[in-house]
């Protein structure tokens, strides 16, 4: 057994929908996984029904990466009839794992369809080498880890572990306030369970202390006007750190979001895929690109950033104490989907821009163009000044190329972007 790895390691991209899986696929990632409409811990994502999973996974497979899909919800004795068909329903559509957390399900998973890998989900508080080799020897063939996990733990499985097996390992992505995610709070609080997939956050919101002699007396905790959120973990973001994850011998560099937009996933993927490709060229490449990483990366929304439990517990300062909003520094305002004879870029617009705004058409190469938006007209020919309709196919003139796939995308600042979370 050793603790060095061959080869870069896989890029796991998460995917909301049939268009972010695309996107995903485009913008670098090696493999995707996604949640059917039950089973999954993402209930409130849109989530993929039989026939889109069955187009995302030949999508996929066109580009020769691999789909995973998710089945990982603490299963009840009402949901295994359920499960049952389901996994019957996936052997059929051939992803290329499935990733599970419970022992039921896993049972099922492996009668049903023992010719898809099983991946073990991060649910099933993956904290040892002991553990690791448990489910290696039940058949799975990768194990998640638990985010409380450091770089040194997850050497010293590397360590204990047959050489076949794969560790995957969160890099990016929100963080949970409950140990590897197994969350009570949403069932108590608003009896939704958030191990049944449908987590109302609310480590997220806002709380008060209330004494308990005095219970109708509530006492707000004040950072700022806005209150305080005890709860509220910063992101994870270890795009400074792809050394030592490489070196402590993770197989898959996991992105958490699977309620995503495309823009997100856009972002996150394509600096991923730099930073991994410019260290596996050369160190002082990757060094010498830090400086992008960071700027792209902030790109994204987010919560501010932690490295987590990599170089030891968390202190306070992994929280976030004055709101649970996340920043937004860019507006996702459409992909291209192709180009016409005119050269115009053909979108589905997601946030209203209008003619003589000057926004940035993102590449998958890692290419950023500020261009100038001249023109832009709706299906039926007819010129129009702005798109304030979401989903609205318009074509757009821009003074720079665009072509299929592009992602256009404006900072908040610019003044008559409308930003509505599409």
């Amino acid at each position: 057994m050793a603790n060095v790895r061959k080869g870069k390691p896989e890029l796991l991209v998460p995917a909301s929908s049939l268009e972010v899986l695309k996107t995903a696929v485009v913008f670098g990632a090696d493999a995707v996984y996604i949640g059917g409409e039950a089973f999954g811990l993402r209930a409130n994502a849109k989530n993929f029904s039989p026939e889109e999973m069955a187009e995302g996974i030949r999508f996929v497979h066109g580009y020769n990466k691999k789909v995973y899909v998710t089945a990982n919800i603490l299963a009840h004795n009402y949901d295994l009839d359920g499960a049952a068909k389901y996994f019957d329903e996936l052997r059929k559509l051939r992803p290329d794992a499935l990733i599970i957390s419970d022992p039921g399900m896993f049972v099922l998973a492996k009668d049903i369809c023992p010719e898809i890998e099983i991946h073990i989900s991060t649910q099933a508080n993956n904290t040892n080498y002991l553990t690791y080799l448990f489910w290696w020897q039940q058949g799975a063939k990768r194990v998640v880890s638990a985010r409380e996990l450091s770089l040194d733990e997850i050497r010293q499985i590397r360590e204990k572990i047959p050489d076949e097996m794969e560790i995957e390992s969160f890099v990016h992505g929100a963080m949970c306030i409950s140990y590897s995610g197994r969350c009570l709070m949403s069932n108590y609080l608003a009896g939704r369970d958030a191990n049944q997939g449908e987590c109302t956050h609310p480590c997220r919101w806002k709380y008060s202390v209330v004494e308990e002699t005095r219970p109708n007396e509530y006492m707000p905790v004040y950072e700022n006007e806005r209150g305080t959120y005890i709860f509220n973990s910063k992101d994870l973001c270890m795009i400074e750190h792809i050394p030592e994850l490489v070196e402590c011998g993770i197989d898959s560099f996991k992105i958490e979001g699977r309620m995503k937009t495309a823009l997100y996933v856009a972002c996150v993927a394509r600096t991923y895929r730099k930073a991994i490709d410019d260290f596996f060229e050369s160190k002082e490449k990757y060094l010498e690109n830090m400086e992008w990483y960071r700027r792209e990366i902030s790109k994204c929304t987010y919560r501010k950033f932690t490295t987590g439990f990599y170089f030891g517990k968390p202190n306070e300062s992994a929280q976030v104490y004055d709101n649970s909003t996340y920043v937004n520094e860019y507006v996702y305002l459409g992909t291209v989907e192709e180009t016409d004879r005119r050269g115009f870029a053909k979108f589905e617009q997601r946030n209203k821009f209008s003619v003589g705004d000057t926004i940035e058409i993102m590449k998958p190469d890692g290419t950023n163009i500020n261009a100038k938006v001249l023109a832009m007209y709706d299906e039926q020919g007819n010129e129009v000044p702005s798109c304030p309709h979401s989903k609205q196919i318009l074509f757009a003139e821009l003074s720079e190329s665009a072509a299929k796939n592009d992602i256009m995308r404006a900072p908040v600042k610019t003044s008559s972007i409308q930003y509505t979370w599409v």
